[in-house]
């Protein structure tokens, strides 16, 4: 990966898998959006499957530099709810034996 790339992580529907190939940490939200509907639509994100329409208007781009424990930057697409909850509870991010998702450290 480029120093300029970043890796995309997307929930969406309750779930949450990563899009394949890098983009550009500086790509606007909505070329991001763009993006990332037409992998949903094209079932191009492991872990996640779409039956139906696509539509990301309401979901937040959230953007993460490069860290020591996290060597890559790393772009998020997500809902304006926590995880993908409609109640918005945040629910857990360890599950007792380990860190359930991949941006917690």
């Amino acid at each position: 990966m480029e120093a300029n790339e970043a890796r995309v992580n997307v929930t969406y529907s309750g779930s949450n898998g990563d899009l394949p190939d890098p983009v550009s940490f500086d790509a606007a939200d909505e070329d991001v959006k763009t993006w990332i509907a037409e992998a949903l639509r094209g079932g191009g994100i492991p872990g996640i499957t779409v039956n139906g329409a696509v539509d990301l208007t309401d979901f937040v781009v959230d953007r993460f530099a490069a860290t020591d424990v996290r060597p890559y930057a790393l772009i998020q697409l997500r809902p304006k709810t926590p995880f993908g909850s409609s109640s918005g509870h945040l629910g857990p991010i360890y599950d007792g034996r380990r860190c359930v998702k991949a941006w917690c450290l």
